[in-house]
């Protein structure tokens, strides 16, 4: 698989991933709201939370639809994916009986699902970075022998 190819693909996987749970989440907004609310971590800040989330989520996910803005759209996937992940983290060690507010049928796996998915995503992401900047790097040592 051609290295820009495999850039798309991790892109695309994150702007469905992204669309989707945001979509979910706005669908259903107060019981988003209501789940956010019943984190221990979360509750303080919950109406802000309930907002940036899914907002984020959707402006990433146009990031990574246009290709000059790809590789920064990555990075804010990215760090998303592991403020989500560093959340699931201390769920799972403060109590497994949290709601997950996540969105659509996601919101049906367990912590150790989301964990995994959650990993799963971190690591496509983190290659896609690496490979973007590879590209970047090459394409600019390429143009400027000419």
């Amino acid at each position: 698989m051609k290295r820009s190819v495999f850039v798309d693909v991790v892109a695309f996987l994150f702007v469905l991933l992204f669309v989707y749970t945001a979509t979910s989440k706005f669908l259903d907004f107060s019981l988003f709201k209501e789940q956010i609310a019943e984190s221990p971590i979360l509750a303080p800040i919950a109406g802000g939370i309930a907002w940036i989330v899914p907002i984020s989520e959707v402006i990433i996910s146009i990031m990574l639809l246009f290709p000059n803005w790809r590789t920064r759209g990555l990075y804010f996937a990215l760090g998303l994916m592991m403020v989500f992940t560093t959340y699931i983290l201390l769920i799972m060690k403060l109590s497994k009986h949290i709601p997950c507010s996540c969105g659509g049928i996601i919101s049906l796996l367990s912590w150790r699902d989301h964990l995994i998915l959650n990993c799963g995503f971190l690591l496509l992401g983190a290659l896609a970075i690496v490979i973007s900047r590879y590209d970047i790097a090459h394409v600019s040592s390429s143009n400027s022998h000419h």
